[in-house]
C-alpha cells in the first residue's frame, strides 16, 4: 500500500472525545515510522447543523475514495423530532450500505482484570473471546416494501420486509468460515428456521458453502432465541456466530454485556474488496453518542481505541501493532486505570485523556 489514510467522521457526542484519543495513538505510531494520513469531516448530527443533512454528497465521496473510516458516534436528543429519512442515524446506515459494508464484526472478549465487572459470574466470562458476525446490509433494516399506511378503516398498518437472497447469504458465510480458521475453527449460525422461511434459506445456504467450501470448520445451527439464552448461560461455548442483520443487532448487544461495558466494545465493518484488493471498512466502538456524558470527559476511550486496532489488522496488514495495541490496553487494566464505567474498588477513576495518556505510557513500556 503506498500511503495509509483514513477518513475521521467523529460524529456527535462522545464521539469526538474517543477520537482524540486515536489520534494520540496515530500520532505515537506516527514517531516510529509509520505514517497515517487523516482527513476529517461531519456526519449525522454535526453534518445536519452545518449542511443540513447527516451525510452530504461530498463526504460520502470522500469516505469511497478513501476506503478506510473511522467513525465516533451520531445521535442526541436535540434530533429527535426530525424526520425518520433525516435522523443523524441514516447517515451511518447510508455509509454502511453505499459502501458495500456487509460484514460487521463485534468481539466481546473479556480482559483478564475486568472478569469481575460482568454481571455474570467469573467462571462463566474469564476467558470470553468470541465474535459476532452480523450481515449488515440485507434483511429486515433494508427490505421493501416497508413503511406506514392508513387502512380504509381509520387503522395504521405498518410494514418491514425481512428478505434475503442467496448470494447475500453466502458472501457473509464465507467471512464466517474464514475467521473461524484464524481462530477456534468453529461457527455457530443463528436464525429462526422453525417460524421463518428466510431462516430457512439461511441454514440452506450456510450448509452449502461449508459442504462445498468449508468441511474442515466445525458448523452448527442454532435458533436465536436459545442463542440468547446460551450467550447468557455459557457463552465459552461460542467462537464466530453468523447471523441476519436484526439478530445480529440484539445478540451483539447482549454478548457486549457480558463484558461489563459497551464502552470496552469495538466494531469493525467490512465490504467486498476491489480490484486494487482493498478492502472498504469502516470501524466504530459499540457504545454510541452518549449524549448525557458528552462534553465531561469521563467516557471511555478504550472501545474505540481497540477499534482503530482492527482497523490496523483488517485495512493495513499490520497484526504486530494491532497486538501491541490491544496488549496496550490489557496493561492499562491490571495496572487499575478506570474510567467511571467500568470502575472497580481499589482502582484508580481517571478522564478520557487520562486513560489515554497511560495508553501511551503502556505502549512506550511495550516497545
Amino acid at each position: 500500500m503506498s500511503e495509509r489514510a483514513i477518513l475521521f467522521l467523529p460524529g456527535d457526542g462522545i464521539g469526538p472525545e474517543v477520537m482524540e484519543e486515536v489520534r494520540r495513538v496515530i500520532g505515537w505510531f506516527g514517531k516510529r515510522q509509520l505514517a497515517i494520513r487523516v482527513e476529517e469531516d461531519f456526519v449525522g448530527g454535526a453534518a445536519i447543523d452545518r449542511f443540513g443533512v447527516p451525510l452530504t454528497e461530498e463526504t460520502l465521496a470522500k469516505a469511497k475514495a478513501i476506503g478506510t473510516v473511522m467513525f465516533g458516534a451520531v445521535g442526541g436528543p436535540e434530533y429527535d423530532s426530525l424526520p425518520f429519512e433525516k435522523k443523524p442515524e441514516r447517515g451511518l446506515l447510508r455509509l454502511r450500505k453505499e459502501l458495500g459494508l456487509f460484514a460487521n464484526l463485534r468481539p466481546a472478549m473479556v480482559f483478564p482484570a475486568l472478569a469481575d465487572a460482568s454481571t455474570l459470574k467469573r467462571e462463566l466470562v474469564e476467558g470470553l473471546d468470541i465474535v459476532i458476525l452480523r450481515e449488515l446490509t440485507g434483511g429486515v433494516y433494508f427490505g421493501e416494501p416497508r413503511g406506514i399506511e392508513t387502512l380504509p378503516d381509520g387503522q395504521k398498518r405498518a410494514v418491514d420486509t425481512q428478505v434475503y437472497t442467496t448470494g447475500e447469504i453466502e458472501r457473509i458465510a464465507r467471512v464466517a468460515f474464514e475467521l473461524a480458521r484464524k481462530r477456534k475453527n468453529k461457527v455457530t449460525s443463528v436464525e429462526k428456521a422453525n417460524v421463518m422461511y428466510t431462516g430457512v434459506l439461511w441454514r440452506e445456504v450456510v450448509q452449502a458453502v461449508h459442504d462445498r467450501e468449508f468441511p474442515d470448520v466445525a458448523l452448527e445451527h442454532m435458533y436465536a432465541d436459545n442463542c440468547a439464552m446460551q450467550l447468557v448461560r455459557y457463552p465459552k461455548q461460542f467462537d464466530v456466530i453468523v447471523t441476519d442483520n436484526l439478530f445480529g443487532d440484539l445478540l451483539s448487544d447482549c454478548a457486549a454485556m457480558l463484558t461489563g461495558s459497551l464502552g470496552m466494545l469495538p466494531s469493525a465493518s467490512l465490504g467486498t474488496p476491489g480490484a486494487d484488493g482493498r478492502r472498504p471498512a469502516l470501524y466504530e466502538p459499540v457504545h454510541g453518542s452518549a449524549p448525557d456524558i458528552a462534553g465531561k470527559g469521563i467516557a471511555n476511550p478504550l472501545a474505540c481505541v481497540l477499534s482503530f486496532a482492527m482497523l490496523l489488522r483488517y485495512s493495513f496488514d499490520l497484526p504486530a501493532e494491532a497486538d501491541r495495541l490491544e496488549k496496550a490496553v490489557a496493561r492499562v487494566l491490571e495496572e487499575g486505570y478506570r474510567t467511571p464505567d467500568i470502575m472497580q474498588p481499589g482502582c484508580t477513576r481517571v478522564s478520557t485523556a487520562e486513560m489515554g495518556t497511560r495508553l501511551l505510557a503502556a505502549l512506550d513500556a511495550l516497545v
